[in-house]
């Protein structure tokens, strides 16, 4: 149905976590600024922040050690 929730929930809940750890109670000047702060945090999510999914690794370790298994 179109607008559940239930439809795609990885991205729903990416996009929660998106609301609340990076745009909840701020303001961003400008355009550029934006854009710096969206890319530093973009690289956090991936690079540092560990994932309770992911067997408490961030995305990009998880990633590295899925292709060692397989390879």
């Amino acid at each position: 149905m179109k607008g559940c929730p239930y439809d795609n929930p990885v991205a729903e809940a990416t996009f929660k976590i998106f609301k609340t750890e990076f745009v909840k109670k701020r303001h961003f000047e400008s355009l550029a600024e934006l854009t710096t702060e969206l890319h530093d945090y973009v690289h956090w999510f991936n690079h540092i922040r560990i994932h309770g999914f992911l067997d408490y690794l961030s995305p990009a370790e998880f990633k590295q050690r899925h292709h060692k298994k397989i390879v």
